[in-house]
């Protein structure tokens, strides 16, 4: 038999910890980056100039968008 066995082994209890504060902390991390972008695009406001020369496939309706800041 095993008698080498402990309940705060790496894969055991702590282990299991471990891996949920890693796992919590990478949420609120990519939370809290989504929310500062999310924020920073909201106060960015733009217009779209002369709308009716906007084509359906072209690279160039980048132009047709200014932003109003």
């Amino acid at each position: 038999m095993n008698e080498n066995r402990s309940v705060f082994a790496l894969d055991g209890v702590t282990g299991m910890l471990i891996a949920t504060v890693l796992l919590l902390s990478i949420l609120v991390f990519l939370t809290v980056n989504a929310l500062s972008v999310q924020h920073a695009n909201a106060e960015n406001f733009y217009q779209i100039k002369d709308e009716k020369s906007i084509k359906m496939f072209s690279t160039e309706n980048a132009k047709h968008v200014v932003d109003v800041k």
